[in-house]
């Protein structure tokens, strides 16, 4: 089968990739590679519209700017280029994720092994890097804890790894939603139910700790649904937005919603933040 390589140079990369791979994803796109200046995006040329890539959906606000250049390839071997280009990752000393090709490793305290596919979480990211290192501070012991967009399921994965009672796992992406269940197996972990859906599928119960890596407006739109399942004294770290231009709003929002400011950690302009009941 032949593909369309479409390789997209993105300025400001930091914060126009993860916008375009969201986008590509809902199009059908199957593969990505992060480059230093962008992404490299593949579709069979079956699939490929090119009146659909001029015209994304971007909103008028989108802080990046981008153009790309068109290629058709011969079928490729996916699987060795992703081992090409996927690291590893070591957070805070203590937490290792790795693919399924990678060594193990014996000295760390929490090791985590990722098939990622297409499913946001593989911890090269910012934002799960924060949340990790968030999570590594946090007292997981005996807790009841949600995680909303779990993609990969990384983090739901450490917070039963670090002792939490039970987790509930969520995303809104089918393929998210499979990849998860498939590293929560790979990993042994016997405490995590998953769901495929959004707020709205929130289990009637309450939470101990709730984690929601995504953006700021589905933060904004659900923290109002979070702070109904959080128990009194409870956590909630939010990320997926940026220090300057966001976390003011989540932070009013939280204050609208009588969640206390704790903290905050920020990457490369990502940032993570910690509200407690």
């Amino acid at each position: 089968m032949k593909y369309i390589e479409v390789d997209f140079q993105v300025q400001p990369p930091e914060i126009g990739k993860d916008i375009l791979i969201a986008l590509l994803s809902a199009m059908d796109y199957e593969s990505f590679m992060e480059t230093d200046t962008g992404i490299l995006a593949y579709i069979p040329i079956s699939l490929f519209d090119k009146e659909k890539l001029e015209h994304l959906p971007l909103t008028a606000d989108a802080a990046f700017t981008f153009t790309y250049n068109i290629t058709e390839i011969e079928n490729q071997n996916w699987n060795a280029i992703w081992e090409n280009n996927y690291t590893a990752v070591l957070i805070e000393n203590q937490c290792y994720i790795r693919a399924p090709f990678h060594e193990s490793r014996k000295d760390v305290m929490y090791e985590i092994e990722i098939e990622p596919k297409m499913s946001f979480g593989t911890a090269h990211h910012e934002t799960t890097e924060l949340m990790i290192r968030y999570l590594l501070t946090e007292n997981c012991e005996h807790k009841q804890v949600l995680d909303m967009g779990t993609g990969t399921g990384v983090l739901a994965i450490l917070a039963s790894m670090r002792g939490a009672n039970s987790v509930v796992a969520i995303d809104n992406d089918e393929w998210a939603y499979s990849n998860c269940m498939e590293n929560i197996e790979r990993n042994r972990i016997s405490n995590i139910h998953c769901l495929l859906g959004d707020a709205k599928n929130i289990p009637h119960q309450t939470f101990d700790l709730i984690i929601a890596n995504i953006n700021r407006n589905i933060l904004m739109r659900d923290m109002e649904i979070y702070s109904k399942h959080i128990n009194p004294n409870g956590i909630i770290l939010l990320s997926g937005f940026y220090e300057t231009e966001d976390l003011h709003h989540i932070k009013n929002k939280a204050s609208q919603l009588k969640l206390h400011y704790h903290s905050h950690k920020e990457k490369n302009k990502w940032v993570a933040a910690k509200f407690y009941l």
